[in-house]
Order: C-alpha cells, then structure tokens, then sequence
C-alpha cells in the first residue's frame, strides 16, 4: 500500500491526466493565502469532452456520475501542478453543475462521482462542504462542470 495522494490514486487505477487548457480567458487554479481555488473542470480527456448532452436525456445518472469524476480528476491535475497534491489540507468545498434535462432532480447522485474520489484519495480531508446545482445548458454542451476549493499547507 503506497501513502499519499498519488498512491490512493494509483490504487483506484488512475493516475492524474494533463491539466486541461482553458477554454476562455482565466486560468486553471489560483492560490490566494492557504486555498486553492479551482476553476470549472469539464469531463475533458486527451482535449476532448467525454461526452456531451443533458443527464437525464442522452447521458445517463450513471455516466454522468463517472463524468463528475473524471472533472474532479482534471481539479486534482491542476491543484497538482500548482502546489503540488501532497500539500493539500483538506477539500473545503466543492460545486457541481449538472446540465439537466426536464424534471430530472438527481444531481447529487450525479457529483457523488467526483465526492466520492476525493473520499477515496484523502480520507477525512477528502470531506467537504458541497452544491449540486441543475442548469440548462453548459460549456461546450458538457453535461457535468466541477469546481473545488481546497486548503494548502
């Protein structure tokens, strides 16, 4: 069993990707005092969106929930080059934005996916304050955005 972040990933099978471009005018995260503020993360793997539509019409609660994941894989990517992950504190809060089609209400299970891994690769300190909020439409025609705060050492 390796210790660390990046053991807990290997363990889970992932391993941390390229930080993601911007796709307009800011940067991936910033550092304001002992937080790291995380912009918006789309399901983005190798530069392209893993899939696009609105969960609960064409994406389903399931994939949608893998999605949140893999956004919250693309935070940990640029908390990582930032400041490096072994110099996370703790996960203060997280907001996920689902794109929803009509009626569908189960945006928290969907941003489980990217609570969960958090979870997973710190523990206690993997425990945050949360949003999960529907929206109409997201960039890109995304179906799943995460965006993270965390405190640094």
């Amino acid at each position: 069993m390796t210790n660390g972040p990046h053991g807990k990933l290997a363990e889970l099978g992932l391993e941390l990707p390229e930080v993601v471009p911007p796709v307009a005018s800011y940067v991936p995260a910033v550092q304001s005092g002992q937080h790291v503020y995380v912009s918006g993360q789309l399901p983005m793997a190798e530069g392209k969106l893993l899939a696009t539509g609105k969960v609960g019409a064409g994406v389903s609660a399931e994939q949608a929930k893998q999605l949140a994941q893999r956004c919250a894989l693309n935070a940990l990517a640029a908390i990582d080059s930032l400041v490096g992950l072994e110099n996370v504190v703790k996960i203060v809060k997280l907001t996920g934005f689902v794109a929803s089609a009509p009626g569908f209400t189960g945006q928290p299970g969907v941003i489980n996916g990217a609570s969960d891994l958090f979870g997973a690769v710190f523990g206690e300190a993997g425990r945050h304050a949360r949003s999960a909020v529907g929206v109409a439409e997201l960039p890109l025609d995304a179906p799943v955005e995460v965006e993270v705060i965390v405190e640094v050492s």
